[in-house]
């Protein structure tokens, strides 16, 4: 019944709506086809962001600068989490894998992870992170990680990418559209392509540094504000513009 009262919302609001907004080109294709419609591309925008020295982090974590790496978001079955814990734990390093974000809505699902990391003390679960606590955790990661199954366009990686982050992505076309060649990939829920990319960025700083000195240049050039808004506005004056 869920099912299908979801799709019946989908249908809906790709037939019904003025104007249907769409975050990827794969999210466009399969509204255009299934409905028959002409969805417009859009984007999330994303503000230069002010870096942080770690503090509160390494009050509460024992966290210093690039010492750690970093997924954030919400903690759900799509994120792909155990994907990631599983590879950190095949890894050799003596940095740390925070996972930041809580789940009131799947506390079995954050049990699991909980599960997979326990005896490893390399492994932080810091809950829901607030203000600068998560501009901390962004400006003095070594690695972000983002293992998701599903999305639809990450703000987190968006964050990430400001911030200049080396970014580690599986590659789901709504991941990868918006990096380009300015992150690294893995193939999708593969737990041993993972591990291997994983620890090859461990091992090679110098690759790291590429990956950071080229992300936040790339992506406030293309997702900042000013792009977005003037798109908007652009559809409201019935001027039909793909991002």
């Amino acid at each position: 019944f869920a099912s299908k009262y979801l799709e019946f919302g989908e249908r809906m609001a790709a037939t019904k709506a003025d104007v249907c907004l769409v975050l990827s080109k794969n999210m466009k294709e399969y509204i255009d086809t299934k409905y028959g419609v002409n969805s417009i591309l859009f984007a999330n925008g994303i503000d230069k962001p002010k870096s942080h020295a770690p503090e509160i982090i390494k009050e509460k974590y024992g966290l210093e600068k690039n010492e750690y790496i970093l997924s954030l978001g919400r903690i759900v079955p799509e994120k792909g989490l155990q994907y990631l814990i599983k590879a950190f734990r095949e890894c050799s390093s003596d940095r740390k894998l925070v996972i930041a974000g809580g789940s009131e809505s799947n506390k079995d699902y954050y049990n699991q992870l909980l599960a997979l990391a326990e005896g490893d003390e390399r492994i932080i679960f810091t809950g829901y992170v607030y203000g600068q606590e998560v501009q901390e955790l962004y400006s003095n990661a070594y690695i972000f990680a983002l293992p998701s199954n599903l999305e639809g366009m990450a703000n987190a990686l968006l964050e990430a990418m400001s911030y200049g982050n080396c970014c580690l992505i599986s590659d789901i076309p709504e991941n990868t559209e918006v990096v380009h060649d300015k992150a690294l990939s893995f193939e999708k829920g593969n737990e041993t392509d993972l591990q291997k990319k994983l620890q090859m960025l461990l091992d090679d700083e110098n690759l790291v540094r590429k990956y950071k000195k080229e992300a936040a240049p790339y992506i406030l050039d293309r997702y900042n504000w000013d792009i977005v808004v003037d798109q908007m506005l652009r559809v409201y004056a019935g001027d039909v513009v793909d991002y």
